[in-house]
């Protein structure tokens, strides 16, 4: 039975592995027992981090570099990826807009901008792509997308035809939007945004009162980010005849979910389900005879569209047993058996410093395929 087919598909272990990292060391420890066994690479991602890196390593794209303007207006290296069909770009918000970009002490969604997202896809259009995947989690922001569609020639105008200021809290002023200017591009291109949370944009479950509090929004502060993003959608509503006030995910990144919504060709859609798709996974699924995944951490939250659970539902049509690896397995995990993931390994060998283990990961993650492997051997 040396001619087995493994479809290795995981996320990546965060401050560990890239995806593609993990697969290298998931073959490394199976080829021990299964020299002679094929082994199909598919890098994956749930629409957060890495999930750029996962479809152009997929896909064989390429990665590139651009000068963008930061959350706080100040100038940041962000990046995309072209993927392989060389007419669909792989963004992720966070690299230009994200939280990871403003400290702890300058956090302030009253003034934070997706100006720089924005810019990003511009330069996507720029290099004549027809489709952008737009992964919008991790954001600092709570403009609505405004800076984004800003940074493609929509004007957001206050009473006296001057430009708005940037950022949250400058919304109430908004009396007029002009799209004279508005990048055309916009309307021919389709943009598939990775968009995993069903928040509105305004009120209880709102972008400012649910997310608000992590980017730096005391009390005072979400009350009124939510009064000025309940503004937008007003202003929105009566002058460009969209309602995005109660579309589930309008509320995503600060209320970006809601600007793509508006201002581009735009579906939202969960991360896990676009790199399913653009990674042909179920396809792949079909060829092989079994199929391994995992990610830095395992729970009973995994079945909410992370990664593994995605993987098992698309291996289960297929008719194919999942096993899954992981850094952490926490609470809960047996509910996963009914969601298609057979079964479930940790790779931690025992206590030890987090530095060191998630310097051991690919030896960790290689030795404990190739126990599984000897197990699966038994069966043959």
């Amino acid at each position: 039975m040396s001619g087995k087919t493994f479809l290795l598909a995981p996320d990546s272990f965060k401050e560990s592995m890239t995806a593609k990292e993990v697969c290298v060391a998931m073959e490394q420890g199976l080829r021990r027992v299964y020299p002679e066994a094929h082994f199909i690479h598919v890098p994956m991602a749930d629409g957060g981090e890495g999930t750029v890196q996962s479809l152009v390593d997929a896909s064989g794209g390429s990665l590139h570099d651009k000068e963008v303007t930061g959350p706080l207006g100040k100038p940041v290296m962000a990046s995309f990826g072209l993927l392989g069909d060389g007419e669909t770009a792989a963004i992720e918000m966070a690299s230009a807009s994200g939280i990871h970009l403003v400290a702890r002490d300058t956090k302030n969604p009253l003034i934070t901008t997706t100006y720089g997202t924005g810019e990003l896809i511009r330069e996507c259009l720029d290099r004549g792509v027809k489709k952008i995947l737009i992964g919008i989690g991790g954001s600092a922001t709570n403009d609505g997308g405004a800076g984004m569609a800003e940074a493609l020639g929509v004007r957001f105008l206050d009473e006296q035809g001057r430009d708005i200021p940037r950022g949250g809290g400058g919304l109430d002023q908004l009396h007029r939007i002009d799209l004279s200017d508005a990048d055309p591009r916009l309307q021919d291109v389709e943009m598939v945004v990775a968009c995993d949370v069903t928040n509105p944009l305004c009120g209880e479950h709102g972008a400012s009162a649910v997310f608000g509090p992590q980017k730096g929004a005391t009390p005072d502060m979400v009350q009124q980010l939510d009064r000025n993003l309940s503004h937008y959608a007003d202003v929105i509503a009566e002058q460009l005849g969209r309602d995005v006030r109660d579309v589930p995910g309008a509320g995503a990144a600060g209320g970006l979910g809601a600007g793509l919504l508006v201002f581009a060709r735009s579906e939202l859609r969960k991360g896990v389900e676009i790199v399913l798709d653009y990674t042909e996974l179920e396809r792949k699924a079909a060829e092989a005879d079994i199929v391994f995944t995992g990610e830095g951490g395992i729970d009973f939250q995994t079945k909410f569209g992370k990664t593994p659970y995605g993987v098992a539902q698309a291996a289960k049509r297929a008719g194919k047993k999942v096993i899954a690896v992981a850094g952490y397995i926490g609470e809960g995990i047996e509910t996963l058996h009914d969601e298609g993931i057979d079964a479930i390994f940790g790779i931690v060998p025992g206590a030890g410093e987090l530095s060191e283990l998630l310097a051991a990961g690919p030896e960790n993650v290689a030795r404990t395929c190739e126990n599984i492997a000897r197990v699966l051997k038994f069966a043959d």
